[in-house]
């Protein structure tokens, strides 16, 4: 009951301004960040190993902003997923290389959390008509799961898949010309991981990126989506060069590399909330404790 009554609240915000609809979520997020003790101590913690060299003060600023625009992203899935299509296209710009959507060659689009992915999703199949697919793990309150699935799909081609469907519909999809969107910058555990650097730390990181690229013979983009104050930025970079390779290792150090170029960029707008560091190499001690 209360989940039906959150969605129905949530079509209720697609209508109040955006600025206003900003505004609450940066009171919520601010409240949430004194709140939020075990979440807030997490994202201090990451900040702490990712940008030793900057001061608790400025990490801490980071912290509260990702708290805020978690919250922000949150209340805009009103509009993203219910407010007529012209209201998303005003609101919601691609820039970058476009052009890499064009032809038939098979692309998967590197976009990692940070909190405007979901809006990032959205524009590209207004841009674009070939078939998307992008895989997200279910949510265990259906009729919360039902809504994402909805939003997420609500224009264009586009097969949502969960992670236990396994990688033949992405490989089949994607040597058919299709477009992959695709997260892999969270830590799955180490039976799914190897370790590479992640801003000079050993990090379990999923290698399927290379992976995927070279079972589907795909060009690999990336795609950053940044919160603006009118809306989102989804910016998409030219495909990476010499990518992927014969080293498996070395292709996902290199996505680690290329996101820590974008987190320098919006530090306060990544997915800094979750345990990035949880799984350590044998032998080693937690980051948390």
């Amino acid at each position: 009951m209360m989940s039906r009554l959150g969605v129905w609240f949530m079509g209720v915000l697609a209508r109040v301004p955006l600025p206003v609809l900003r505004a609450m979520g940066a009171a919520l997020g601010r409240v949430l960040f004194v709140l939020v003790v075990p979440r807030r101590k997490i994202a201090l913690r990451n900040l702490e190993l990712c940008f030793p060299q900057a001061s608790v003060e400025q990490r801490t600023q980071w912290a509260r902003e990702s708290f805020i625009v978690f919250c922000q992203t949150w209340l805009d899935r009103s509009w993203l997923w219910s407010a007529p299509q012209s209201v998303v296209e005003q609101r919601v710009k691609l820039q970058g290389a476009v052009q890499e959507l064009d032809g038939d060659v098979p692309t998967i689009i590197f976009a990692p959390h940070f909190y405007g992915l979901d809006a990032g999703g959205l524009v590209l199949p207004l841009r674009t008509s070939r078939a998307f697919t992008s895989i997200f793990s279910t949510h265990p309150d259906p009729v919360i799961d039902a809504w994402f699935m909805a939003g997420r799909q609500r224009f264009g081609d586009v097969r949502m898949l969960n992670r236990a469907d396994g990688v033949k519909p992405i490989i089949s999809n994607l040597r058919k010309g299709g477009l992959l969107y695709l997260l892999s910058d969270m830590d799955f555990g180490a039976g799914e991981s190897i370790f590479v650097p992640f801003y000079g730390v050993p990090t379990a990181t999923v290698p399927s990126l290379s992976r995927f690229a070279r079972l589907g013979r795909a060009k690999v983009i990336g795609m950053y989506t940044r919160l603006t104050p009118d809306g989102y930025v989804a910016e998409l970079t030219p495909a990476w060069d010499h990518y992927p390779t014969d080293d498996v290792e070395a292709d996902t150090a290199r996505m680690n590399r290329e996101l820590e170029s974008y987190i320098n960029t919006m530090p306060g707008q990544y997915y800094w909330v979750h345990k990035r560091f949880k799984t350590r190499p044998e032998g080693q001690p937690s980051l948390y404790k």
